[in-house]
């Protein structure tokens, strides 16, 4: 459960580093809902203000992705290591006690 509870942390630390990034960024921007189209625009004549910043979000979502991760991650290697020292104290404990060696 502690370990969770890291994971949990980790994640939600990125989220509110990011958050101001995006609001700042005018992903957070709602705009009215417009009446829909009669016809097909493509995307290079339509207005800058219209056009869906895709890039900005991919990348934001590839950020939060790999933080995740890198955090599973060393969370994973610091229970490793605990168990590595266990195991090492456990390890020395049979060796001072055992007479035959």
């Amino acid at each position: 459960m502690n370990a969770v509870m890291r994971v949990g942390t980790i994640v939600i630390l990125a989220l509110a580093i990011l958050a101001p990034a995006a609001a700042a960024a005018g992903w957070a921007h709602v705009d009215q809902p417009q009446p829909p189209q009669e016809e097909f625009i493509p995307i290079d004549e339509l207005p800058p203000g219209d056009q869906m910043p895709a890039a900005p979000l991919l990348i934001a979502a590839y950020a939060i992705v790999w933080l995740v991760v890198f955090g599973y991650l060393w969370t994973i290697w610091r229970r490793l290591s605990s168990v590595e020292q266990d195991l090492g104290e456990l390890s020395r404990r049979a060796g001072d006690g055992d007479p035959e060696a």
